[in-house]
């Protein structure tokens, strides 16, 4: 078993209070009757995720809306396991729809794993999306600085030449300078 498919049922099932009906959405692999629990009314969340997640892994995309929503969840470990199915899920709307999350001014506390899964993406909008979003981290007290962190170490990862200016301005911020400096050392020089 997959060590993440391990770390979501066990947190699910805790959720759920192991019942049955968890029993058998673990076990299903009828991807039918995944794909209806994400639109029965009266699904509990961990019922919903635990689909959306199977389905995900299994590159249904009918999952793709409850996984983008869970993406934007106020529970870190839900954002996780979605950004985890979505990066699996192979749907071309993913890239675009992590990219609106990481720069919605009004969802950015729940940013961090959407900028990490457009990272993994590595899709066209992956480079502005994270130039956007660190740019207006390095206003003066912004209090996100874990997301302003994986902007930088995205941008560093993926590698791409846009990103050297707004990494320029990083270096100023204490938290993110040594961070910056790593990222800059990872584009390529311009000739």
């Amino acid at each position: 078993m997959d060590e993440e498919l391990r770390s979501v049922t066990e947190r699910l099932r805790a959720e759920s209070g192991g019942t049955r009906a968890y029993e058998r959405l673990v076990a299903t692999g009828d991807q039918d009757e995944l794909a209806a629990v994400l639109t029965e009314p009266g699904q509990p969340l961990w019922a919903r995720e635990l689909a959306a997640f199977r389905l995900g892994l299994a590159g249904d995309r009918r999952a793709f809306e409850s996984l983008v929503l869970l993406l934007n969840h106020r529970d870190p470990p839900r954002c996780a396991s979605a950004a985890y199915a979505l990066a699996r899920l192979g749907d071309p709307r993913t890239a675009r729809a992590a990219a609106a999350l990481a720069t919605n001014e009004l969802r950015v506390a729940y940013a961090l794993h959407p900028v990490r899964l457009l990272v993994e993406l590595r899709a066209p909008e992956s480079v502005p999306a994270l130039i956007t979003t660190l740019r207006r981290r390095l206003r003066p007290h912004d209090p996100y600085r874990r997301v302003a962190l994986a902007c930088v170490e995205g941008l560093g990862a993926l590698g791409d030449a846009r990103a050297a200016p707004v990494l320029n301005e990083a270096l100023a911020h204490p938290v993110l300078a040594e961070a910056a400096v790593r990222a800059l050392a990872q584009i390529p020089k311009q000739r």
